[in-house]
């Protein structure tokens, strides 16, 4: 892959486990592919089975309005016991698919907390799913994965916590400032119904 990679540009998708990521993510590919000629590839990464220690396929089950198109691919890694989000070989994978010539690969980490932030080394735009009722002021301004992200999305937006869930992000990058020049966005998404998603 020398000399063939960093053409791709790499979106890490991270959240914890129920915040829709997987549905996102299907979205995404819908959006994207909107974009004439552009390739998707996705890297779903899924926890191990604990029979086979292969992955459960739960993401790849999400995404399946896309998975036969020709301009995407969908591949699941199973943690095999890999702490951080991602697998020992997420990377290795990543700068496969952007040697093969894809435009975007996104990386959809298995369902994480606040420490796992290890996606935040492989993607170059890292878009942090929260659900609407993701918890207190306190829990939202600990250190780790509220720290990195670039992009901040209240999804399943149509729920009644989500004015209130942007609200708190909204006042939790204000007392973060602004990184690099760049101030993360908070957006609302309905991924089941598309809404949101183009933004």
């Amino acid at each position: 892959t020398a000399g063939r990679t960093g053409r791709a540009h790499v979106l890490g998708i991270t959240g914890p486990p129920g915040a829709g990521k997987s549905t996102l993510t299907n979205a995404l590919i819908g959006a994207y592919l909107a974009r004439a000629g552009t390739h998707i590839a996705v890297v779903a990464v899924d926890p191990s089975s604990p029979i086979s220690g292969g992955a459960v396929l739960g993401d790849r089950i999400r995404m399946l309005d896309h998975h036969d198109h020709e301009r995407v691919y969908i591949r699941s890694l199973a943690t095999r016991g890999h702490l951080g989000g991602v697998t020992r070989t997420t990377r290795q994978v990543v700068e496969l698919l952007d040697a093969a010539g894809f435009d975007v690969v996104i990386v959809e980490t298995v369902g994480v907390g606040q420490s796992e932030v290890e996606v935040a080394r492989i993607a170059q735009t890292l878009l942090l799913v929260c659900p609407p009722y993701f918890g207190d002021d306190v829990q939202a301004m600990k250190a780790g994965i509220f720290e990195i992200a670039d992009l901040f999305v209240v999804n399943k937006a149509d729920m009644p916590q989500a004015a209130q869930a942007e609200s708190r992000l909204n006042t939790m990058l204000t007392v973060r400032g602004a990184r690099g020049g760049w101030r993360p966005q908070v957006l609302r998404t309905i991924a089941t119904t598309g809404e949101g998603v183009p933004a």
